[in-house]
């Protein structure tokens, strides 16, 4: 995790309790209706005040087309939340940022590392609040499974992130195209749980992407890392699984064996289920966001998108037959 203080860099309330604050979402797709919307009705610090969408907003809430528009009509809103795909998104988070605003980015925070630390800087230099999410960090296991392999020698961790695009993205075009991920876009959420829970850094050492002969993104990818002590980490993305859907890593260390599936919801130690912890995914993300806010810092870790973009670098491509929606 990557914190760092704002406080006293130039913006006007930085700091102040955080009662109901009145927050912005941009983006009002699938993620923002199924997941930010109840989060943040569920909060004690925020309350949705607008949104920016062409595509309809939310019932109650006024809406406008852009962020220009949000800007000009709402200067009473300090705190934005940013659910567009990660290429269309760096501009109206500059511009957010520009304008002295708060700014939450949905996973994956950008579509480089550079124009990351890009927003980074510039949150700095208004001091601002930016808040790079990993909702996967959140799920009820994480914490827990942190802690436990915080002392633990760890001899291997094997990652199978396997789904149905079909099922789970259904014709969402973007993460095709260059800059949308494909595979990466769910597998990315298990390099974020992975790069939280391990005590010690990891680096690629390998990786094997298959395209589709039709698609500028990958459909599958199979990653291998390097730590300390001879570590090592296998992880296989793969969005055409039929039948059963499975979301997990097991950590096989000298005292014993953590196993987290459900995406980290689901925490065993040695077999035996742990009790889950936390808030929740979405709603762990909006406590963090206020507390940030309240703080005077920024949470800006690149760490799962560097290691998306060292297997891009690193992979051998494999062309797969074509995929169709």
């Amino acid at each position: 995790m990557t914190v760092t203080n704002i406080r006293g860099a130039g913006a006007g309330g930085v700091g102040r309790q955080l009662m109901s604050e009145p927050i912005a979402l941009l983006g009002i797709g699938k993620i923002a209706r199924d997941q930010h919307i109840p989060a943040i009705a569920a909060s004690n610090a925020f309350a949705l005040a607008a949104t920016v969408s062409r595509s309809g907003g939310v019932d109650g809430v006024e809406n406008h087309d852009d962020i220009a528009g949000l800007l000009t009509a709402r200067p009473d809103i300090r705190a934005v939340s940013l659910c567009m795909p990660p290429v269309p998104r760096f501009d109206i988070a500059m511009a957010a940022l520009a304008a002295g605003k708060h700014v939450m980015l949905e996973k994956p925070p950008g579509a480089t590392v550079s124009e990351v630390l890009k927003l980074e800087r510039l949150a700095r230099a208004k001091g601002v609040t930016l808040f790079a999410t990993w909702h996967s960090r959140h799920a009820a296991g994480v914490a827990q499974a942190r802690a436990y392999l915080r002392d633990a020698q760890i001899k291997h961790v094997q990652i199978d992130w396997k789904e149905d695009v079909r099922r789970w993205h259904p014709g969402q075009d973007w993460i095709w195209q260059a800059g949308g991920l494909g595979v990466f876009d769910p597998g990315i959420n298990a390099l974020s749980i992975m790069t939280e829970i391990l005590p010690n850094p990891v680096h690629l050492t390998g990786a094997t992407l298959a395209f589709p002969e039709n698609r500028d993104t990958p459909i599958a990818a199979d990653l291998a890392f390097a730590g300390p002590a001879g570590m090592r980490v296998a992880a296989v993305f793969d969005w055409r699984q039929e039948g059963p859907q499975g979301w997990n890593i097991t950590v096989d260390t000298t005292q014993g064996q953590l196993r987290l599936t459900d995406g980290g919801a689901t925490l065993h130690i040695d077999g035996m289920a742990q009790k889950k912890d936390g808030l929740g995914e979405y709603p762990g993300l909006y406590h963090r966001f206020a507390e940030l806010i309240e703080a005077g810092q920024s949470d800006v870790d690149v760490s799962p998108l560097q290691h998306v973009a060292d297997a891009f670098l690193l992979g051998r491509r494999d062309v797969v037959e074509a995929f169709e929606d």
